[in-house]
């Protein structure tokens, strides 16, 4: 990665560490998401970094996949909260960044799991998270 893109990146990450929390809606309320594709982060309702994500090709972008996390249609649903993602509609929030590059998307989520999430990659103090 160049020096360029390396300081793009932090960049990106600096906004989407600053981006509004958004709460999950209530049943039959639309997803406060864009239709753009990008990265997101999930927090539980003490404010934890639950997980990091990105979009990857879907039409509907960030909108569709905070809607699958919320509908249980994510691996990060079906482990984390055991299939149940109704629960995000209780104090969940998550916050957000259209990212219209693909590259840019994979390096900010890397960039902001290992920030953000040590222990999912095994490298903090604590034990990394099992599902």
């Amino acid at each position: 990665m160049g020096s360029r893109e390396n300081i793009r990146i932090k960049s990106l990450f600096r906004k989407l560490a600053k981006a509004k929390l958004r709460s999950f809606p209530e049943a039959g309320e639309r997803l406060d998401a864009p239709d753009e594709q990008g990265v997101y982060v999930i927090y539980s309702p003490r404010g934890k970094v639950l997980h990091v994500g990105r979009t990857y090709r879907g039409t509907r972008g960030l909108r569709q996949r905070l809607n699958n996390h919320l509908h249980a249609s994510s691996s990060f649903t079906n482990g984390f909260l055991k299939g149940r993602g109704a629960r995000l509609r209780a104090g969940y929030t998550f916050s957000l960044l259209a990212v219209p590059e693909p590259r840019q998307r994979a390096l900010l989520e890397a960039l902001a799991i290992g920030s953000l999430c040590p222990a999912h990659l095994g490298v903090s103090k604590k034990r990394p998270v099992t599902r």
